[in-house]
């Protein structure tokens, strides 16, 4: 359960931050009609989901044929969590830049998939991040910690779709910004504790 509940706020705090995938959901629910607007949030979380489990299982597949990777992945990694933390405390929340929703369902799960697999800093970014992680995880956890992480994808995108298309117009920038500030301290967290493990892996402690 404790590696279930990692990967679930780990999660939250990874897809939460406002970026294209975000918008995209946001524009969704707030110009939709509701049950366009669940179909789009379940197009984005099947791409999100299917990312990040590919970052997961790419990363530790190089870290099994190379086992020295592991410090490296597990170092980089977690000052790239820490980057990621501090760069979402500085950050200033926008609504602009959101991908136009009032198009066909084919176009709708091509443009999702856009928004989601040809970022190339979300690719880079899941695969550390991901990889860091699971250099920490015990045997045999794996599939608690990508299902925890797939959870945070679900309730993260249906919720957030649910809560804008009733509050509509109050959902603003504001809000982004402390959401933003929120998911930065609790990344800046985790990236203390990977780096805390990376020394421990060193045996520099």
């Amino acid at each position: 359960m404790n590696i279930y509940l990692q990967g679930l706020t780990m999660g939250l705090a990874y897809v939460a931050p406002i970026g294209l995938q975000n918008l995209f959901v946001i524009n969704s629910a707030l110009t939709q009609r509701r049950s366009r607007v669940y179909l789009t949030a379940l197009i984005v979380i099947f791409w999100d989901i299917s990312l990040g489990v590919a970052c997961f299982l790419g990363a530790g597949a190089l870290m099994q044929a190379v086992p020295w990777l592991q410090k490296v992945i597990l170092g980089i990694g977690s000052l790239i969590v820490l980057w990621i933390g501090i760069g979402l405390l500085r950050s200033k929340a926008s609504l602009e830049g959101g991908k136009d929703v009032n198009i066909p369902v084919w176009k709708l799960f091509t443009s999702a998939f856009v928004v989601t697999w040809m970022n190339p800093q979300a690719i880079i970014d899941g695969t550390m991040m991901l990889g860091a992680f699971r250099a920490t995880l015990p045997e045999g956890g794996d599939l608690s910690f990508i299902f925890g992480f797939a959870s945070a994808s679900v309730l993260w995108f249906t919720g957030i779709s649910t809560i804008i298309s009733f509050v509509g117009s109050k959902f603003n920038e504001k809000v982004l910004h402390i959401i933003n500030k929120v998911c930065g301290a609790v990344i800046i967290f985790y990236g203390c504790k990977l780096l805390w493990s990376f020394v421990k892996l060193m045996g520099w402690l």
